[in-house]
């Protein structure tokens, strides 16, 4: 989030780190970057510096309808994370484990706590521009994820096509002619949506045929980052660092590999040389589309509820914006 928090006391969050983590932290300092948690950076007394992620349980719901859903779905992911940086996949920025051996812990009923290493290198940021070297570096090490051992993606949720709070999408759109007053940006963003409902309705009925004839295809299920796009990636010395595993699971390659589809067959052919796997022309079409519509459907609740207006807001309707007027930038620029 690029607001902090209001109901989050620093200290309490600081007295949790040490707690749970035993680490000797003093302050923290907070990073306003990121969406759907809250994000500091500390330094415990034996010099070493971590990055304490606070994810907030309502902005989450491809884990789950409710919190205790999302929560026990943030358990699975972040584990899973920790099972595939100890089988080997230095590139996963995994969280460290409590004294009791969670990835984190619940501080309230809305949040979540997760320490993370802090990992020094530079970050990109969504939409830049990637060279053709790097995109294969990053195609060779969503490659070794997708050959990761079967059996850590037992306790992942099988993520197919369905945009996460498509009901109640579906039900926005059906009420588009009442005012909303959850807050200061509800109701700029009901007079855009009205403007953009029949497009809305059309993508939404685009996935649903792509998602049928994909059902008939099969395809082999591979565990998947989610959002393998610059913003998530950290160049370090030793090559990327691939952070925010919030969103891991099993599904088809594709669901990762769209994000570096330029169009052209170099990537699609790259990845089929480096995996031995042919990706479905159909299926990326068919994620990049989920993408856009996860966005629609996310933005759209948190405009519609309560909400006080603030850089994170601001941003929510602006790409919500750029997303239903097509002018969001693809991921690699």
């Amino acid at each position: 989030m690029r607001s902090p928090p209001l109901d989050l006391p620093v200290d309490e969050l600081a007295g949790v780190v040490r707690r749970e983590w035993r680490l000797g932290v003093g302050g923290l300092d907070y990073f306003p970057e990121g969406g759907g948690a809250y994000h500091w950076v500390t330094q415990a007394t034996d010099g070493r510096l971590w990055f304490v992620t606070c994810d907030d349980l309502d902005t989450k719901p491809w884990l789950g309808t409710d919190r205790d859903a999302v929560f026990a779905g943030l358990l699975a992911a972040y584990g899973a994370a920790i099972g595939l940086r100890t089988a080997g996949a230095d590139f996963v920025v995994a969280p460290a484990p409590t004294r009791s051996g969670e990835p984190t812990v619940r501080v309230d009923d809305r949040h979540a706590l997760a320490v993370f290493p802090l990992v020094a290198g530079d970050p990109g940021r969504w939409g830049q521009a990637m060279a053709p070297d790097d995109r294969l570096r990053l195609l060779r090490l969503l490659v070794e994820l997708h050959r990761s051992e079967p059996t850590l993606a037992a306790a992942l949720p099988r993520r197919g096509l369905e945009v996460p709070g498509r009901q109640s999408l579906d039900t926005t759109l059906q009420s588009l002619d009442r005012p909303w007053d959850g807050g200061p940006l509800s109701e700029a963003c009901r007079h855009l949506l009205a403007g953009h409902a029949e497009d809305i309705a059309g993508r939404l009925a685009t996935l649903d045929r792509l998602a049928s004839a994909l059902d008939g295809r099969g395809s082999e299920t591979v565990i998947t980052h989610g959002e393998p796009h610059p913003g998530n990636l950290i160049r370090t010395h030793d090559g990327f660092a691939l952070v925010d595993w919030d969103t891991v699971a099993a599904a088809r390659p594709e669901r990762d590999l769209w994000m570096l589809d330029d169009s052209t067959s170099e990537a699609r052919a790259a990845y089929q040389h480096l995996s031995g796997r042919a990706l479905d022309p159909l299926a990326l079409d068919a994620h990049g589309l989920l993408w856009a519509l996860t966005d629609v459907a996310a933005f759209t609740v948190r405009l519609r509820s309560p909400h006080q207006q603030n850089s994170d807001t601001e941003h929510a309707l602006s790409v919500l914006r750029r997303t239903l007027r097509g002018q969001e930038p693809s991921p690699y620029g």
